[in-house]
């Protein structure tokens, strides 16, 4: 496929499967566009085969650990993917689908970046499927956050130190990634519940889980002291600044920002 048809394709199905990053992604200059954005795809990728509802437990977790597999491959075999998911191709998303064409999307000196990242993630994945989701105390709660949001705090950051220099703390990364996370948890509390996955630690309360997203997204501000890239420190800024509206929002009562919230939300901190 031509280069101009695939930066297409990526933009518009990074738009169809997340509002709230493509934002942040589109800002990005070119290079860091291309990485993040496939970064973002590639994992949007393995997620619809972890959340799919007409998947089966054990087909999920074949297939999270074969394409984990296949991404740690010096290179991805498209083929061999093709044949993988051959027999669910109708139903799954085209995000999923092709998850070859987004590593092709990829900057070649950043793609194995993207492989090894979204490669521990499928692993990680597939054995929380196998858990059934079920978090019991607040180390399984860092654990499952860990590896579906965590873990991109880190690949970003060394993205980030691969693409200019930039020096990132870890530990404050993964924090970033766990708050965001801890958000999406409690605003799909009931959309969760309704599939019978509960996120929350044995004998956790909201309360609990809004501490622990809080603490977390106080990480991810100290994160942030350590970016002097504008370009970067832009897309830092608007995620956690939803996030933290959010949060703000769930502890008022209410279910989520409006699309208005978080436009102005997005065109405050570009024109900052």
């Amino acid at each position: 496929m031509e280069a101009k048809q695939l930066n297409r394709d990526a933009m518009r199905v990074l738009k169809e499967t997340s509002r709230t990053f493509y934002i942040p992604i589109k800002l990005l200059k070119t290079k860091l566009r291309k990485t993040v954005g496939s970064a973002y795809l590639c994992m949007r990728a393995i997620d619809e085969i972890e959340d799919h509802v007409q998947l089966e437990t054990m087909t999920k977790q074949q297939l999270l650990r074969e394409i984990s597999r296949l991404l740690a491959e010096p290179s991805f075999n498209k083929k061999a993917y093709e044949s993988l998911i051959a027999p669910h191709a109708e139903m799954l998303p085209e995000v999923t689908i092709r998850l070859g064409d987004w590593l092709d999307f990829c900057p070649e000196d950043m793609v194995d970046l993207v492989k090894a990242y979204t490669s521990e993630m499928a692993t990680g994945m597939a054995k929380w499927v196998q858990k059934d989701w079920h978090v019991q105390t607040a180390e399984d709660l860092d654990e499952y956050t860990y590896y579906v949001a965590g873990l991109v705090g880190v690949m970003l950051s060394d993205i980030w130190k691969r693409y200019d220099g930039t020096q990132t703390n870890r530990d404050l990364a993964i924090g970033y990634g766990r708050g965001l996370q801890a958000v999406n948890v409690l605003r799909n509390i009931d959309e969760d519940a309704e599939r019978g996955v509960q996120f929350f630690p044995d004998n956790w309360t909201k309360e609990d889980m809004f501490q622990y997203a809080g603490e977390n997204l106080k990480k991810a501000d100290m994160y942030m002291k350590d970016i002097q890239t504008k370009n970067i420190l832009l897309f830092c800024k608007i995620p956690l600044a939803l996030a933290k509206k959010t949060l703000k929002a769930l502890k008022s009562g209410h279910e989520k920002m409006t699309r208005q919230e978080v436009e102005a939300t997005v065109d405050q901190i570009i024109n900052e």
